[in-house]
């Protein structure tokens, strides 16, 4: 009766079963996956918000496959004030309802049934289930780590088949927190180029650079404005003003004319058939990308706050260490690799009532990493961490 494409797991893991089990036992819990920014303490402009919703225009249905002009201006405008020199086509915007849909789109765009995605390993475990329901193929590569992230190429060039469609990447990486580096880009741009392949660079955590360390200084910018491959940039509202609950996510494309002409001829057509960004949205969109500022403070102090604490912590023992983080809202701890780390991440929760994430959710080759999130709230998020390391300490 139903597809292949949705025939997953739906059995709980042991990690699930744990989780729920400590849970339903009613004991509190030191949560260190919190990464929803609207759960974690922070001051919204709950006036501003709610004012940008009542216009009278958001009764009137115009409606716009690429969006609302007005709403894609707002987006030109972020770019140019947030990425100096980056001046982003307004013709070559297309509005999604978040990145999701974005991807849902671009895989539609791009690819037939059973045709290939080479992605990036640690990634985001999402883009598994995004991908299956489009009837695409995932061919994952593992990027490399010593003394901080780097693309691997020759495992790259490895990975792309007759099949392959497109590179995929996040930038910062989520959840390594690791940027692309210039000449990293360049070889991209000319790797897409040489196959024929489009580049999809999901940009969510941009705005989230962590402190002044010479490699983070060093990372590459936007890719919103490539000119040698056809290139894709994802972004949205969900990380740049802190607000996943209002679903507003873009698509910037760039590269030679003629094939981003044809790309956005095809996503228009592609979202006119679903219409599905609501124009409430759309006509709050100038105001909400407004508050960005004031959240991205609150959110950085938060980060940098949680990451210094943890390296306090880090440096008063020998057994956990930390991997080099430039950007984006989680941190990554290597502990000894005496038990899996869905094992670990168990024992955590059961004898010290700390979650953490195991690394194997996102596709780490070893055991003995977790991932921790640098927005859980500061109190508990050293708790947390004492937690952690004396567990890990026996």
């Amino acid at each position: 009766m139903f597809s292949k494409r949705s025939d997953w797991k739906l059995h709980e893991n042991a990690y699930t079963q744990a989780l729920r089990a400590y849970q339903q036992s009613g004991k509190p819990v030191l949560d260190l996956t919190a990464s929803n920014p609207t759960i974690c303490g922070f001051q919204y402009d709950l006036d501003a918000t709610l004012a940008s919703l009542q216009g009278r225009e958001v009764l009137h249905y115009d409606p716009d496959p690429k969006g609302l002009p007005s709403a894609r201006a707002a987006v030109v405008t972020y770019y140019r004030e947030m990425h100096p020199g980056v001046n982003v086509d307004l013709e070559n915007l297309i509005l999604t309802t978040g990145t999701s849909e974005a991807y849902s789109f671009l895989f539609r765009l791009l690819c037939d049934p059973g045709d290939e995605i080479v992605i990036a390993q640690p990634s985001y475990p999402l883009f598994e289930f995004l991908a299956t329901i489009q009837d695409v193929s995932l061919r994952p590569f593992n990027l490399i780590y010593d003394h901080g992230w780097q693309i691997d190429f020759h495992a790259l060039a490895e990975t792309i088949t007759a099949r392959t469609r497109a590179i995929l990447l996040v930038h910062p990486n989520n959840p390594t927190g690791h940027f692309i580096r210039p000449t990293e880009a360049e070889r991209l741009q000319s790797i897409c180029a040489e196959h024929g392949l489009a580049l999809v660079v999901d940009e969510v955590f941009l705005d989230y650079k962590i402190g002044t360390s010479a490699a983070a200084a060093q990372a590459f910018g936007t890719f919103a404005t490539g000119d040698r491959a056809l290139t894709f940039v994802l972004s949205g509202l969900s990380k740049i003003v802190a607000l996943p609950q209002m679903k507003v996510g873009w698509i910037a494309a760039s590269g030679p004319e003629t094939r981003v002409r044809d790309a956005m001829a095809r996503l228009e057509i592609i979202s006119d058939t679903y219409l599905s960004l609501s124009a409430p949205l759309q006509h709050a969109l100038p105001a909400l990308l407004a508050q960005r500022a004031k959240m991205q403070r609150q959110l950085l102090h938060r980060i940098e706050d949680n990451l210094s604490a943890l390296d306090t912590a880090l440096r008063a023992q020998k057994l956990v260490s930390r991997l080099d983080v430039e950007g984006g809202w989680y941190a990554i701890l290597q502990a000894p690799t005496v038990e899996p780390d869905e094992d670990l991440a168990i024992r955590l929760l059961e004898q010290r009532g700390v979650l953490v994430q195991p690394g194997h959710f996102y596709e780490f080759p070893e055991a003995g990493y977790l991932v921790v999130s640098l927005l859980t709230p500061s109190d508990d998020f050293e708790a947390g961490i004492r937690g952690l390391l004396a567990c890990v300490a026996g």
